[in-house]
């Protein structure tokens, strides 16, 4: 759980490293917010694309190998990044990191689900999910106090530095996960190209990407969008707005950790996150409305970061659960990957309502995204295969 929560770690963090220095980047390459934000959706766009395919190479190559070659590939991309004198450097570096990226989700589950006892996997994945939230909170506030030491090219230096450190720590320590090649030893395979292409295509499969694409653009409208909305919606100081979105994303931490053990003890794994999401979608909407007294704003947004987050680890069972043995890298690559379309169709969503001037719609938008979510919940569920075939 260690090792693979410190790679998650390692995926966030870098995800977030560049993000934070884009005043610095804007003046000191003399290119627009919007070019900068050009290279976050190159990063994305690359991961997407890369996160199917590294589940066929997880199949083929095992996970270990794989995961190695990823926070590498991370690594070499912010290094890349940093070390280039113009923004054109940027373009490279971003493709680099958003190919490694895409390896963590294909990887780390088809370790965790072999590796862990089954009487502990739901918290194995609370362990996973938490660490990707930390690695997101760390990296803002250290990026800025790093270059507030030194320069952004050395501060990108040392997460890239960093990143070589990680690779050293797994590769001198993963031999005490297990393969799940080795565990699927004898499981029947898919026939061929023709037959991964059914199995990715089935209806629970599909559902399974949908529900993530549907969660990142709802999470990515309320982390992205939320501090302006409520600014705009309660008249509220800047500050105020941060600190509730700040409430929110511990809400998700702490929910995350309670998720896990939640997802252990109750086996309808299904029926925790349909009410996860729509007590979330409740109060979300609620929040948005503008009838609350400012004061509510913070605890409201916390419990709808909660609700949220306590659904994470048995989101993580249900998918699980529709894995065939032998399938685990391509299937858990190609639902996950639902997670970098939902983030690259959100700012132009969220960022259409708000140009119009219509905050309050932000959250009436998001609140619609996590109940059509529970439409999915209900296929994916139906999609569960016997443990006895389960990768």
């Amino acid at each position: 759980m260690a090792l693979i929560g410190l790679a998650h770690f390692t995926s966030h963090f870098v995800q977030l490293s560049l993000p934070p220095l884009f005043p610095v980047l804007r003046d000191a390459f003399g290119v627009s917010y919007m070019a900068l934000g050009l290279v976050v959706t190159i990063f994305y766009a690359a991961s997407g694309t890369g996160q199917a395919i590294c589940g066929f190479l997880v199949d083929r190559w095992g996970a270990r190998r794989v995961l190695l070659a990823g926070v590498s590939l991370q690594a070499i991309g912010v290094g890349v990044a940093g070390l280039g004198g113009t923004y054109a450097w940027l373009i490279p570096g971003a493709l680099l990191g958003g190919f490694g990226n895409a390896v963590y989700h294909p990887a780390n589950y088809s370790i965790l689900s072999v590796s862990v006892d089954p009487r502990r996997v739901g918290r194995a994945f609370s362990v996973h999910a938490l660490c990707g939230t930390l690695g997101y909170a760390a990296a803002p506030a250290t990026m800025l106090a790093l270059t507030s030491l030194v320069s952004w090219r050395t501060a990108l230096g040392l997460v890239a530095l960093a990143g070589a450190g990680v690779v050293a720590v797994l590769a001198t320590q993963l031999h005490v996960t297990r393969d799940h090649r080795t565990v699927d030893l004898g499981a029947p395979r898919a026939a061929g190209f023709t037959g991964d292409v059914r199995l990715l295509l089935a209806p629970p499969i599909i559902a399974a990407l949908a529900y993530f694409a549907l969660l990142a653009m709802a999470q990515s409208g309320v982390q992205t969008f939320s501090v302006v909305a409520f600014a705009h919606i309660y008249s509220a100081p800047l500050d105020v707005a941060g600190r509730a979105l700040t409430g929110y994303l511990l809400g998700i931490a702490v929910g995350i950790l309670a998720g896990g053990f939640l997802a252990d003890l109750v086996p309808s794994h299904g029926g925790v996150a349909a009410a996860g999401l729509a007590l979330s979608a409740f109060l979300t909407l609620l929040a948005g409305s503008g009838a609350l007294p400012l004061a509510l704003l913070l605890p409201v947004m916390a419990c709808a970061g909660f609700s949220m987050g306590v659904t994470s680890p048995s989101r993580d069972m249900l998918v699980r659960a529709t894995v065939p043995a032998g399938a685990s890298g391509k299937v858990y690559g190609f639902v996950y990957s639902g997670l970098d379309v939902g983030s690259l169709l959100a700012p132009m969503v969220f960022g259409f309502l708000l140009d119009r001037d219509l905050p309050r719609a932000v959250f009436a938008g998001v609140a619609a995204l996590l109940l059509v979510t529970i439409l999915t919940v209900v296929q994916v569920r139906r999609g569960a295969v016997p443990a006895t075939a389960r990768a």
